[in-house]
């Protein structure tokens, strides 16, 4: 069997937006956190005196919170060793947890009533055998019309930690302190850059 060239074509263009599609569905990459990439979110830091930085690393709603914390302590690494450094400790960490639950009501209700009456939602009650008297109201997804509601929730998780740089052993007696080149040896095989 023969596909015509408009086959083809569609073909094609449903590939693209399949490929296109599955490339902004990844986690965060390690990567820099500048505006406009493929893939958002990504590690910055901002130095505060010679040797301390704060260090960040943001993650999409698909980088869970193990990810984002990892790639924050290989970041502060990273960065250790770029100064010259060969440890850090870390004087200060926060992870911020952002959830959002959207909703959206069921869109056949919306052209009975849609812009042309903005302020006016009818709801009422009704009986139902087997629930009893129920209010249906359409943001509210409740059963009877508004049964179709769909609830996404997205969560966010972005860690934050401050680290002060030193030269030579840490202290035996330091439990925040971190050796910058073990950290990258231990984390590297985990770590995903962007392609």
């Amino acid at each position: 069997m023969r596909l015509s060239l408009k086959h083809a074509k569609l073909g094609l263009a449903a590939l693209l937006l399949a490929t296109t599609v599955t490339g902004c569905m990844t986690p965060t990459p390690y990567q820099p956190d500048v505006r406009g990439q493929a893939v958002t979110g990504g590690y910055s830091e901002q130095r505060i005196t010679e040797n301390r930085f704060r260090v960040t690393f943001s993650g999409n709603s698909l980088t869970s919170r193990d990810r984002v914390e990892g790639y924050l302590l290989y970041r502060a690494a990273e960065l250790t060793v770029q100064n010259g450094y060969d440890y850090f400790i870390i004087i200060d960490r926060d992870t911020e947890h952002d959830v959002r639950t959207y909703v959206q009501p069921d869109p056949l209700y919306r052209p009975w009533y849609g812009s042309a009456y903005p302020y006016w939602r009818p709801h009422w009650s009704y009986y139902d055998p087997v629930m009893g008297w129920t209010i249906w109201h359409p943001e509210y997804g409740d059963p009877f019309w508004a049964r179709r509601v769909n609830v996404r929730t997205v969560e966010r998780f972005e860690a934050h930690a401050e680290i002060v740089m030193h030269h030579g052993t840490p202290p035996a007696d330091e439990i925040r302190a971190f050796v910058a080149r073990e950290v990258m040896s231990n984390l590297g095989p985990t770590i995903e850059f962007p392609e």
